[in-house]
């Protein structure tokens, strides 16, 4: 494995720490708009992108590098008033997070990191089918997640 390829893979693994972030900050905004009984899901993929977000730090920290610090707060696409603003804006925390990983795909050269970008694109597609139907956004699903189309 060349130094620039991996080169190429961790920068590509950074901006999905970056993605992450964002996505970690964005859930409490999206949490704070929904029914209390709704924010279960909410607090489920702040923790899950949590995890990963860990995970990948401690992965960019055996490879000696430094992940991209949190920012202090981050730009809405929109103002989030209501519940299905909520669900809109967690879609699109998910579609930022899915563009991410497909970028990282691109790059990776370990299999570990190929197999790791599958598994967590899946699980962002995932949530944000969820979210695409509490929006009320047809389609639910997407073709290609992560890639921007048209």
């Amino acid at each position: 494995m060349a130094d620039d390829d991996l080169a190429a893979e961790d920068a590509a693994l950074r901006r999905v720490v970056a993605a992450e972030h964002a996505a970690v900050w964005g859930y409490g905004v999206v949490g704070a708009a929904l029914p209390p009984a709704e924010r279960g899901r909410a607090a489920e993929a702040e923790n899950a992108h949590r995890d990963v977000r860990d995970r990948l730090a401690a992965l960019l920290d055996e490879r000696e590098l430094d992940a991209e610090p949190a920012q202090a707060g981050y730009e809405l696409p929109f103002p989030v008033l209501s519940p299905v603003d909520a669900a809109a804006l967690a879609a699109g925390l998910e579609a930022g997070v899915s563009a991410a990983w497909v970028a990282l795909l691109d790059d990776a050269v370990a299999g570990s990191t190929r197999t790791l970008a599958v598994r967590e694109l899946g699980a962002a597609e995932v949530r944000a089918v969820r979210w695409r139907a509490a929006a009320g956004q047809a389609p639910a699903t997407t073709p290609f997640p992560g890639l921007a189309l048209g």
